[in-house]
């Protein structure tokens, strides 16, 4: 196991799942353990885009998870996010992650 823990907040009505390579959309929420909010998609009001290769590992293995219309939360240990990066978040993160689309 990686060390990724996840909770299903609404459950989607796709029946496809992304692979690692897919281009996905999506709303998320980031916060660190003590509450933070670092970063979020929906404060911003337009949806984030991605290919699940070119983001944090968490969200790699996370994200393959879910199906159109899964919202869920993920708790994300550091050696899955950002790890000792400079500049971003430390420790583990929590993200609300509801998946809008796979391309």
């Amino acid at each position: 196991s990686s060390g990724l823990a996840y909770q299903v907040l609404t459950k989607g009505t796709g029946s496809e799942h992304p692979s690692e390579t897919s281009k996905v959309s999506v709303h998320y929420t980031g916060w660190t353990t003590d509450g933070k909010m670092f970063d979020s998609s929906v404060t911003r009001g337009a949806p984030a885009s991605f290919p699940l290769n070119r983001v944090i590992k968490g969200w790699t293995e996370g994200v393959q998870l879910m199906v159109v219309g899964d919202q869920m939360r993920f708790w994300i240990p550091a050696e899955l996010a950002y790890g000792d990066q400079p500049g971003r978040p430390q420790g583990m993160l929590v993200f609300d992650v509801e998946l809008l689309s796979i391309e």
